[in-house]
């Protein structure tokens, strides 16, 4: 797990309660890239929004999806982002911000994440915002430079098939 490719640009995306943070430390460490939480570069205003039980719009996500594109340029030799990149337009977004730039998408259903953002109670994001995520969602599986798992499954296999992925070797599914 020493070896990474240069210019290792990922975003493991998803809905709330995927498990975007914990799969994305794990391949940011394996990979030897720097990890960039998404959720910490969400205005106050945003972040109170979700706190209230409001989802955020288009408008709001706008100036964040700009300085996550900031984000990844700066990081052009690479970098594991997390990101929920709901709809094709922010994949896009941040696509045109990093060419090359790749993402890991961590299904579940919405039965799943409720009960995973439940089981979370100190985080920002609340239960009542979850069926507006999936509401959002725009399948990614038929995008160039999408890897999608099931999130259910451990950690480590997750981990280990992002790792395989980016190294170009087969993903076993």
């Amino acid at each position: 797990m020493n070896h990474r490719p240069e210019n290792t640009l990922l975003v493991v995306m998803g809905v709330a309660g995927c498990g975007k943070s914990s799969l994305g430390q794990w391949c940011a460490h394996a990979l030897r890239v720097p990890l960039l939480e998404g959720d910490d570069f969400h205005s106050a205003s945003n972040i109170l929004k979700m706190r209230s039980g409001s989802p955020l719009s288009d408008e709001d996500r706008a100036a964040w999806l700009d300085t996550l594109a900031e984000q990844l340029q700066r990081h052009r030799d690479g970098v594991v982002l997390t990101c929920s990149a709901l709809r094709r337009r922010y994949r896009d977004r941040l696509r045109a911000a990093a060419p090359g730039l790749r993402f890991v998408f961590l299904d579940l259903t919405q039965e799943q994440a409720r009960e995973r953002v439940a089981s979370r109670p100190e985080h920002v994001f609340p239960v009542s915002l979850v069926a507006s995520q999936f509401e959002t969602l725009e399948d990614p599986r038929e995008e160039p430079g999408v890897l999608r798992l099931d999130a259910t499954r451990e950690l480590a296999t997750l981990g280990a098939e992002v790792t395989r992925w980016v190294r170009g070797s087969e993903v076993v599914q």
